[in-house]
């Protein structure tokens, strides 16, 4: 998987952005669906080619999920969805969502509950398409669930659990969001040393300039670092080794990775690369989500840190 999505990255983060978005709203399922489930909402996704949606983030709950605001009342055998997500990628394209809502709002993070909603149910409004600054392609939309009706059957696992299927969705998702940075570094750095051997400054190419070899080397070194870490923390899903931390280590550290190495690259290019005619200055823009979502990398930050003084044996090479 980390493979083929390094390739699509490299090519443009947007396009991997809406595929992988689709392994996002499709791991709750996997990890917690029941066979029917399965059969009905993953079973259709491989028979023709279906968008799916990972509905958590809200306009005012982000990185604190705690704090989301949509509720999921029951009512005989249904449930009455009410509340809005926002920032959700594949939104205006979605044939289902999960979607993550407080059944008991007084419980806390044990009050959530996570939903299969159909994409055409009733009640379900669909906002515009954002303008970002980078990975335009992507659709990312608002999206309104006014008394939405969910047959109960459609509950993933049972009530209560829905923040423990949420989170443990990210431990599979973030190694290709991490690999996703990888492979646009590794385009960022490609364009460069294309450009360092054409342009030529005090008669020679810049590419023999120590400054601009020195930018070459690190860029070099992050990518490969980046990937390594990546294939860590994919590693160890493949051996069913719960990878939180390295998941995290990696996420964190190659969505920083590309972020300067983008960076690097428009300083390479000088004017030339502040300008739309070349391409470094979309990546540039590409790069920097990769800082926020599936957490932001502060987030990851914290993530690590608990689960190293949760278990110090981390710091011994495994």
């Amino acid at each position: 998987n980390v493979i083929i999505q390094e390739e699509l990255a490299y090519a443009c983060t947007g396009m991997m952005t809406a595929i992988e978005a689709n392994s996002l709203a499709q791991m709750p399922l996997i990890l917690a669906a029941n066979d029917e489930q399965k059969k009905k909402y993953l079973g259709r996704m491989t028979e023709e080619p279906l968008k799916a949606a990972y509905g958590v983030t809200e306009p005012g709950a982000g990185s604190d999920v705690a704090a989301i605001k949509t509720t999921a009342v029951k009512k005989g055998d249904k449930y009455v969805i009410n509340g809005q997500k926002m920032w959700i990628t594949n939104g205006g394209v979605a044939n289902w969502y999960f979607v993550l809502a407080k059944t008991d709002p007084t419980a806390g993070a044990k009050g959530m509950t996570g939903f299969i909603v159909d994409g055409d149910s009733p009640g379900i409004t669909v906002g515009r398409k954002e303008i970002n600054m980078g990975q335009r392609c992507s659709d990312t939309r608002g999206i309104t669930f006014e008394d939405v009706e969910v047959p109960e059957e459609n509950v993933l696992g049972t009530e209560g659990v829905g923040f423990k299927i949420a989170m443990g969705a990210f431990d599979h998702t973030r190694p290709p969001v991490a690999i996703g940075a990888v492979g646009l570094a590794r385009r960022a750095m490609d364009e460069a040393v294309k450009y360092a051997l054409e342009r030529k400054t005090m008669g020679v190419p810049i590419a023999q300039h120590q400054a601009v070899n020195f930018m070459i080397a690190d860029m070099a070194m992050n990518i490969e670092a980046g990937r390594l870490l990546t294939y860590k923390a994919a590693a160890e899903i493949d051996a069913g080794i719960r990878n939180t931390y390295y998941a995290s280590i990696a996420k964190a550290f190659a969505g920083d990775a590309a972020n300067k190495i983008a960076s690097d690259a428009v300083q390479i290019f000088g004017g030339n690369g502040f300008n739309t005619e070349y391409p470094v200055e979309k990546l540039m823009r590409d790069a920097k989500i990769y800082q926020i979502y599936e957490g932001t990398s502060q987030i990851q930050r914290l993530i690590i840190a608990r689960e190293l003084f949760a278990d110090l044996s981390k710091i011994t090479p495994q």
